[in-house]
């Protein structure tokens, strides 16, 4: 075998050994991995009823999806090339702004219905008055649940250090463990664990997020610049995947029900509460809302995530989605 021939053979079969120790990267055939940044967040679900439907392979997509504690490392595993596309939340764009290679391609959910703050069974807080001073559970800094707990200190007039942030991820078995260990005095959470959390008595619903702030692109999926430029296809195939999804659920309640529970091991009452508080709220086109955007650029300042305010309309494209 020539010189020539041996390095053709070598590059050949390091190409091969490659794929096989990194499972997660992207091929140019469609296949992509679908990064969640919470397991069990209502705007992150409807990737897993997609998948149960068969919706992704019906748009040509060989689909894998993996599941994260927290948008900041969800948003690592994108830059690092593990995860292809990423369902998340619209503070990840921080990292946009700062150069990452992803960038924002829908606008899945603009408000906060499926977050709320959960307390302990038996605290004695009983109204957000008696968070003051406490400490409260996010899943990571940079994370939208960190700008929430910046959020609720500003809305009720405490200042900056009016509560306490504490990085715990977002996995319910760390918050319930972290609630036993008196590790934080309240959490914020997303609705379906609290829900399960009531049945069982273990926490409860202190206040809804939405009663202090407003739209900010809650649910937001994400795709990597590398796969946009070596495989728009896919991208369009997802985007188009998870529009026919969300009206799917829209007209099929007990179906979407039986799926979520499959997929979060809660129970069908439990996830029929969260069905009816959060299934309005989806985005029936993917679109950025203003109100959105504008908030998003405010919450960066607050968490000096970013020097100067960005310009917003660089940090998202809506050129994927499907013409009407």
């Amino acid at each position: 075998m020539s010189t020539r021939h041996m390095h053709r053979f070598l590059f050949g079969a390091l190409v091969i050994a490659l794929s096989i120790e990194v499972p997660f990267a992207a091929s140019a055939a469609e296949t992509v991995t679908i990064g969640k940044a919470d397991a069990n967040a209502s705007p992150i679900l409807p990737a897993n009823v997609a998948d149960k439907l068969g919706l992704f392979k019906k748009h040509g997509l060989d689909a894998t999806i993996a599941d994260f504690t927290g948008g900041s490392k969800l948003s690592q595993a994108m830059v690092a090339g593990g995860v292809d596309i990423g369902v998340g939340a619209g503070t990840e764009m921080a990292f946009v702004s700062k150069g990452a290679p992803i960038i924002a391609v829908c606008e899945g959910m603009a408000p906060i219905p499926f977050i709320g703050i959960a307390v302990p069974w038996d605290s004695p807080a009983h109204a957000v008055a008696d968070l003051k001073g406490k400490k409260i559970g996010i899943s990571s800094a940079g994370s939208l649940t960190d700008w929430l707990a910046k959020e609720l200190s500003n809305h009720e007039g405490w200042g900056p250090n009016g509560v306490t942030s504490v990085a715990i991820g977002n996995g319910a078995a760390a918050v319930l463990a972290a609630f036993r260990t008196n590790t934080i005095d309240a959490d914020l959470s997303v609705t379906s664990n609290i829900f399960n959390w009531e049945e069982k008595k273990e926490g409860r619903l202190l206040v809804p997020v939405s009663t202090f702030v407003g739209n900010i692109a809650a649910g937001t999926i994400y795709a990597t610049q590398h796969l946009i430029a070596t495989d728009p296809d896919a991208l369009r195939g997802f985007l188009a995947a998870w529009l026919e999804t969300i009206d799917y659920m829209t007209k099929h309640k007990a179906e979407t029900v039986k799926i979520e529970s499959e997929v979060t091991g809660y129970s069908a009452n439990v996830i029929a509460k969260e069905y009816d508080i959060t299934i309005g709220a989806f985005s029936r086109d993917c679109k950025f809302d203003a109100a959105s955007l504008n908030n998003l650029k405010r919450a960066f300042v607050d968490q000096k995530l970013v020097e100067t305010p960005p310009d917003m309309s660089k940090l998202y494209t809506e050129a994927y989605l499907l013409k009407h």
